[in-house]
């Protein structure tokens, strides 16, 4: 490992045990909720989540920064059904339904899923109503599951109408700029989208605009150059400098059908996790990511900074003598159609592993996931590790600099150390 690599793991181990040192929420969960969920299994949860991503990803091919909105819609709901029929031993996000705890948690979870997503999805009603009466059908009939089905619906129609006009969807697109520095779409299919992910209400977040930077390096300074530089070697299309895993590793981390669905899924099994426990680790973590990712894209409209593959090729441009133009020069993957500071993905990824450090109350858990995109299973050891390998894997693709991975992956940190200030906490 270089000592630039070694020092960049440094820092994120330790912001990751600065999250960690709130204390885990699954050592303060109250004995009494413990108890009333332990025999309630997640299943319901996790088929759900996969329902979700097939409608979200497989069918609407909602780009990253949209799944974040959608999943959170669905996994907040989803949440606030089952913690109230566990007697609300946390804090609710938005509703806690009034239950007893005689409902039937599976019919709950499924209820609140399917509504969310059909009102997200009207054009997969037919496929949506499949399922939950696929669902429904599974569960014996009676006053549970229709109390159940009454939860589910009531923490639904509550996530439903809090996220009207929440600016999802709206006209806004990035500024595109002629002077150097400044953004301007990119090839080969010179778009301009996601301008209104920046303008949505946060799930969780007081604005979003809560935590801005002090922006990207100076197209003047020493720190420009490094990054352009750095990029420009291993980024290229046609790189010698970089390894096969590290090309790997940026198709697989680039990949639209995000790695972060299955990891998820998979640490409910592989962690024993029972519904209680599923349902709040997936709204922990889709919400915060969902809010980072809104902080991130209102970060990009505020600096505006020009991708690499367009500074590289006007590096003439920039003003840096420390910096060599290769009109030429093209990157290993597909640019994003949306300026580079600060990156998307690891906006999400550091949220995501910093929520999972933080619910699971230690860094050092082991999951993988696979990519149709590389053909490949990538394995980690840790949350660590998988957002340092995000934070290279953007660089060793050529699109994102390192200054804009850091400063996301640090955005996602801060969000999920605001949620856990103020959201989802143990009551009682």
């Amino acid at each position: 490992m270089t000592s630039r690599r070694r020092r960049v793991r440094t820092l994120l181990c330790t912001s990751l045990t600065a999250v960690l040192a709130a204390g885990s929420p699954l050592a303060f969960a109250p004995p009494s909720a413990q108890a009333a969920t332990a025999a309630t299994p997640a299943d319901s949860v996790i088929t759900w989540d996969l329902n979700a991503e097939t409608a979200i990803w497989d069918v609407a091919r909602q780009a990253p920064q949209v799944q974040s909105r959608s999943a959170a819609m669905v996994h907040g709901a989803i949440y606030d059904a089952v913690n109230a029929i566990a007697g609300s031993p946390y804090q609710p996000y938005l509703v806690a339904p009034p239950a007893d705890g005689r409902e039937s948690t599976d019919a709950a979870v499924a209820t609140a899923a399917y509504q969310v997503l059909n009102a997200i999805f009207p054009s997969q009603h037919d496929t949506l109503r499949a399922q939950y009466d696929q669902s429904l059908a599974a569960l014996p009939n009676g006053p549970a599951k229709q109390r159940g089905i009454d939860v589910g619906t009531q923490a639904a129609a509550a996530m439903i109408t809090a996220r009207q006009n929440d600016g999802a969807y709206g006209p806004q697109t990035f500024a595109v700029g002629t002077e150097p520095g400044q953004w301007r779409p990119t090839p080969p299919f010179f778009a301009n989208d996601g301008g209104w992910v920046g303008h949505l209400t946060p799930f969780l977040l007081p604005s979003a605009s809560t935590f801005r930077t002090s922006g990207p390096p100076a197209l003047t300074s020493a720190q420009y150059a490094k990054d352009y530089n750095e990029i420009k070697a291993v980024g290229s299309a046609s790189s010698t400098v970089r390894t096969a895993d590290q090309t790997d590793a940026a198709i697989w981390w680039h990949d639209r059908r995000l790695g972060e669905w299955e990891i998820k899924r998979q640490l409910v099994t592989t962690q024993r996790l029972n519904a209680l426990e599923a349902a709040r680790m997936f709204a922990m973590v889709d919400l915060a990511e969902a809010d980072a990712v809104i902080a991130c894209f209102n970060e990009k409209e505020a600096w505006s900074r020009w991708r690499p593959v367009t500074a590289i090729q006007l590096g003439h441009t920039d003003g840096n003598p420390d910096t060599i133009a290769d009109p030429s020069w093209t990157p290993l993957l597909v640019t994003p159609p949306h300026p580079d500071y600060t990156s998307g993905h690891t906006c999400n990824t550091g949220a995501t592993m910093s929520a999972l450090a933080y619910f699971f109350g230690r860094d050092n858990i082991s999951f993988s996931a696979y990519s149709s995109d590389s053909g490949t299973r990538r394995y980690f050891t840790s949350f660590s590790q998988a957002l340092t390998e995000v934070i290279n894997a953007r660089v060793w693709g050529g699109i994102h600099t390192r200054s804009a991975d850091l400063q996301g992956a640090h955005i996602g940190l801060a969000t999920t150390a605001y949620m856990i200030r103020h959201y989802f906490r143990p009551l009682g």
